[in-house]
This record gives structure tokens, C-alpha cells and sequence, in this order.
């Protein structure tokens, strides 16, 4: 059976063949599939034919006058270190496919055999962590920055959840405490006092250098870096009951359940918001910068704050501010998605924030995305505008044409990588950051 894309191996073998097709939001897989049906028949949907979605893809359910058969079709995902790409399937019993600099987990020789059933892969600045199916968890890429679990290897054998600092671990495991791996100074290390208040913890957040858990009872229990948010003494009281916690490279921001925002850490970064503080009502959600955040209220305006080099002043734009449906953001400079389409860019100019060169062409935007200085938007229409550093994927240009029916796109530090509409792959930017994946296209097609 000759596989094409991200699809299960499981399927039973009769005398003919049929193919299935899936053409979702995201991918089109194909994968030819044995159907207990004979010769002269063909097979059918059962009535109503539904694609509906499982754990790990979609499940397609096709009827015979015999029998029956469930092809599991799955989804392609990417992740990226700072230079470094790994892809695999959702659920899927085949392999992850890395590349790009090998120091950083674009090799995975060492750990292939292990990586079967991957849920998820996350990255710090230059190591990989998948977390398996069954809940355990394998690393790859520079042991100093958490490519090797091997201390806590034991201890992750119920993992459901894997965050990260830009130089540690954090899993959050089925029975509500939290393990670290990785960089001691970057969180990789929790402290005894604290490792006894991590019980009952709901999810877990990052910035470059430390960790928050927010518990089941609206609480937040920090650690890490002091400078980049691991201590939040100060702001303890305010910090309940908390809805959600978002993070900037040196601060958090944590939205309370009455729409309120509390934030701590480096105050120039983003850690003090007291400039905005009564603008900050009714928040609905925080996007990043490096130091700034932009908070989007119930009335779809934005409210910034933060290093104004880094976006933190929206003053300039703040009539255009509306209507906004989504923000994402480069190290420096912020994008925001209206529902008219329409794209609005602010803060460095050598982070992005300038788009005047390709702002007759952002018409119809559907999703935007971004390397550290450089953003990807892909129109309604499947193509794809870039604007940015030159030098971390703002030219597109030599595969432009190979930019046709886009579903999905991923940013390392320095590079994009796009999936298209037939499963391929189309990688720009820096080769040494993941923009060249040729040496792995034929690994690709059979993922």
C-alpha cells in the first residue's frame, strides 16, 4: 500500500481497492484503502455521509452491502526550534521528520524508534520534546537545553501537557503536579517549596525563563528567572480568581475571570500595565511581543502596553484598531487581523511593523504568522504575502510559485514552512534555520 500525506496503517485488506479522499480546512490526504466490497461494486457514505473530527484527525466512514470500514485520515503538524524544523502526524504510528541544524534537533537518529504515536512536539530555543500517546515523553536536540529527560525519565510517564522556557521543560502530568527539565536558571529546576504547592495545576505557561501555573482554584504558583516573571509575590493578592495567563519574553499578563489583567515581571518589558490599567476591562485576549502586550477588549479595540519599540504604543494606528479579529506578533512589531480582512502592523520597523510595501495586496486575509522579524499572511485565495527582515522570511520570492493553495503555515526563528493543499511541504528563509528542507523531501512524502 503506497502512502501519500499523514494517514493511519490500519486497515483491513479484502480483494479490491478504492481511495479515499479528504479535503478539509488544513490538508488534502490521500491513501489508498481495501474495502471488503467485489468487483462490480462501488462503495458508498453511509446516509448522511459525515467527515466528523477525532482525537488525532478525522474519521471517514464508508459502507459496502457487506460490511463496512473507518479509515483514520491524520493531520500534519510542525514545530520549530530557533533552527530547526520537526514534523509529524497526529496519533500516527509513523515517524517525526526533523531538519535543519542539527545542534538545535534537526536530527533524530538517536530517538526515531522511540518516536511512535506522537501527540505532540514542543520546543525550547534548541530542543525538541514529543509527547507520546500513551503519555510519555521524548527528547531530542542540545541536553542543555532540555534535550535530555533522562533525570526525570521515570517521573513522565503520565504526561498530558509539555510547555516551555526557552531553555527548560515543564510537563504537567494526569494527576494534577508538574515535573521540569532543562536549564535550572530557565525553570528547568523547581524548587522544593514550590514543587509542594504544585498540586491540582490546570495548565501551565512560559516565558523565556520561567514558568506559571495556573490551579484549579483560579491560583497562580510560579518559578524560574525572578527577572523574567518566576516571582509574583508582589502581585499574589490580585492573582485570583484567574481565567488565562499570557507571556511576553521577560512578563506575564493573566486575565481575570471579571476581565480585569494583572501582570508582573520585568516592568520595561511589559511586567507593569499601571499606564493602562483602567483601559483594561473587559479583556477577551493578550497577544505578545518580546516587551509589549496588546490586549483585545469585548468591543474588538486594542489596548497596548509595554516597550514602545516592541509595540507597546499603538498610538499611531489606534484609529484603525477596529473590529479586530486576531493578533500575532514577531519579537518586535504586532499584526492585527480585522474581520474585514485588512491587516494593521505596528511597533519596530525591523520587526515587521512596516507593511506599506505590500498593504495594496493584504486584501481578504484569512491567517497571518511570524518568525522573530518577519510575517507570512495567507490570503483567502490559498497565496501567500510576506513583509519583514530579509533576512528571517520576508522574501518568498524564489518559491512563489510553489506558494499555490497554502492551508497552513509554521515559523522557526528565521524561516517559514508551508503546508499545502496536496501535502506538500514549502520551506523559505534562512537554510541554516530550517528554510531549505530539500534534503528530507522524499522523507515528507511517506510521513
Amino acid at each position: 500500500m503506497s502512502l501519500q500525506g499523514c494517514s493511519s496503517q490500519k486497515w483491513n485488506f479484502q480483494s479490491s481497492l478504492a481511495r479515499v479522499f479528504e479535503d478539509r480546512s488544513s490538508i488534502n490526504f490521500r491513501a489508498d484503502l481495501a474495502l471488503p466490497f467485489s468487483s462490480h461494486d462501488t462503495p458508498r457514505c453511509r446516509q448522511p455521509c459525515h467527515t466528523f473530527p477525532e482525537q488525532f484527525g478525522s474519521r471517514l466512514v464508508f459502507a459496502t452491502p457487506e460490511d463496512s470500514v473507518t479509515a483514520i485520515v491524520q493531520r500534519a503538524h510542525v514545530s520549530a526550534t530557533k533552527q530547526a524544523f520537526a514534523v509529524w502526524c497526529t496519533g500516527g504510528g509513523n515517524r517525526v521528520v526533523s531538519w535543519g541544524d542539527p545542534r538545535f534537533g534537526g536530527d533524530t537518529t538517536a530517538v526515531q524508534r522511540q518516536l511512535r504515536y506522537v501527540h505532540r512536539v514542543v520546543a525550547t530555543d534548541r530542543a525538541f520534546a514529543a509527547l507520546l500517546g500513551d503519555g510519555r515523553v521524548v527528547t531530542w536536540g542540545d541536553p542543555n537545553f532540555g534535550g535530555n529527560s533522562m533525570f526525570v525519565q521515570d517521573q513522565l510517564r503520565r504526561s498530558q501537557e509539555i510547555v516551555s522556557t526557552d531553555a527548560a521543560f515543564a510537563a504537567l502530568l494526569t494527576d494534577g503536579t508538574v515535573r521540569a527539565w532543562g536549564a535550572a536558571p530557565n525553570g528547568g529546576d523547581v524548587p522544593v517549596d514550590v514543587q509542594e504547592r504544585l498540586r491540582h495545576v490546570r495548565r501551565i505557561y512560559a516565558t523565556n525563563a520561567a514558568f506559571a501555573a495556573l490551579l484549579h482554584d483560579g491560583s497562580v504558583v510560579t518559578w524560574g528567572n525572578h527577572h523574567a516573571g518566576g516571582d509574583s509575590s508582589e502581585v499574589q493578592e490580585k492573582l485570583r480568581p484567574v481565567l488565562d495567563i499570557h507571556a511576553a519574553e521577560t512578563a506575564f499578563a493573566a486575565i481575570l475571570t471579571d476581565g480585569r489583567v494583572v501582570t508582573w515581571g520585568d516592568p520595561i518589558n511589559g511586567g507593569d500595565s499601571s499606564r493602562v490599567q483602567e483601559q483594561l476591562k473587559d479583556v477577551q485576549e493578550i497577544h505578545s511581543t518580546g516587551a509589549a502586550f496588546a490586549a483585545i477588549l469585548s468591543d474588538k479595540t486594542v489596548v497596548t502596553w509595554g516597550d514602545q519599540n516592541y509595540g507597546g504604543d499603538s498610538s499611531e494606528v489606534q484609529e484603525e484598531l477596529q473590529h479586530v479579529q486576531e493578533i500575532v506578533s514577531t519579537d518586535a512589531a504586532f499584526a492585527a487581523l480585522l474581520t474585514s480582512g485588512a491587516v494593521v502592523t505596528w511597533g519596530g520597523r525591523n520587526g515587521g511593523a512596516d507593511s506599506s510595501e505590500v498593504q495594496h495586496r493584504l486584501r481578504r486575509v484569512r491567517t497571518i504568522r511570524a518568525t522573530s522579524s518577519a510575517f507570512a499572511a495567507i490570503l483567502e485565495n490559498g497565496e501567500v504575502v510576506t513583509w519583514g527582515n530579509l533576512f528571517t522570511g520576508s522574501d518568498s520570492s524564489e518559491v512563489e510559485d510553489q506558494l499555490r493553495h497554502v492551508q497552513e503555515i509554521h515559523a522557526a526563528d528565521a524561516a517559514f514552512a508551508a503546508i499545502l493543499s496536496d501535502g506538500r511541504i514549502v520551506t523559505w528563509g534562512d537554510p541554516n534555520y530550517g528554510g531549505d528542507n530539500k534534503g528530507v523531501q522524499n522523507e515528507l512524502k511517506y510521513l
